[in-house]
């Protein structure tokens, strides 16, 4: 019996598809294993032959973003957004992108439609790199905010980033400092003792909540925080001119004969 018309290239087809499946799990297997080369090089031969896979393209961005190469990164994080315009990780990475190369004016225009996306999407399923990416973002706009004297918006975009990195002990002092200048102690003393709990050793939470706690009137805590400073950084000048301060301060000299 003679084969059917076209049954040859269905064949074809198939064997194809088989190829293209063994490629995509050999590729994702080795991006999770780090092996980026072969990552990469799996992903290549799948796009040679197809390049309807959004998250092929989102990986190529994410190897060719670590190493260096953004142009190529924003290729592959645009393309995966065409095949798939609704891939927030891809709209992400893009966005952290465009701020990795000097782009800031699209990165918060496209994050500012993630934002605005009534879909539920969340940040807590997302890669820590990018994570931290988009918080560092929002530190960015928060001093752009506070350079033009913005303070109340400085402020909420250093929120976000904390809400996105609690750990990120330097973002919390920063929020904290600015809840100082604007009044707000109770608040900079909790960012400050928030950014002494996730990382004790970071010696400017210690210095700025003695400051925060002298003007709460906790003069004792606050020598207390400057002692700690002191423990981590020995030679600390800021530490010992509040301590020496302290000292000398008029209630603690002794009376006059």
């Amino acid at each position: 019996m003679l084969p059917r018309r076209g049954a040859k290239q269905e064949e074809q087809n198939e064997i194809m598809d088989e190829r293209i499946k063994q490629w995509l799990v050999l590729g994702r297997e080795h991006y999770a294993k780090r092996e980026l080369d072969k990552a990469e090089q799996m992903f290549r031969q799948v796009l040679a032959e197809e390049d309807r896979f959004a998250d092929v393209h989102d990986i190529l961005g994410l190897i060719s973003h670590a190493r260096g190469n953004f142009i190529a990164a924003e290729h592959h994080f645009e393309r995966a957004l065409a095949i798939n315009p609704n891939y927030t990780e891809a709209a992400l990475n893009l966005a952290v992108t465009y701020n990795d190369h000097g782009k800031y004016d699209k990165a918060r225009e496209l994050y500012t439609r993630i934002r605005a996306r009534p879909d539920g999407t969340s940040a807590e399923g997302l890669d820590p790199f990018v994570r931290g990416k988009i918080a560092n973002m929002h530190a960015d706009l928060s001093q752009a905010y506070n350079d033009v004297g913005l303070r109340y918006e400085a402020i909420e975009e250093l929120r976000r980033a904390t809400l996105l990195c609690p750990q990120f002990a330097d973002l919390r002092s920063r929020l904290g400092a600015l809840l100082r200048e604007s009044g707000d102690l109770a608040g900079a003393r909790r960012e400050y003792e928030a950014a002494i709990a996730s990382r004790g050793s970071y010696v400017p939470a210690h210095l700025q909540l003695g400051v925060t706690l002298l003007s709460l009137g906790a003069t004792q805590l606050a020598e207390a925080a400057w002692h700690k400073v002191l423990e981590l950084e020995p030679e600390n000048v800021q530490a010992k001119m509040y301590l020496r301060m302290l000292k000398n301060r008029p209630e603690s000299l002794p009376p006059r004969a």
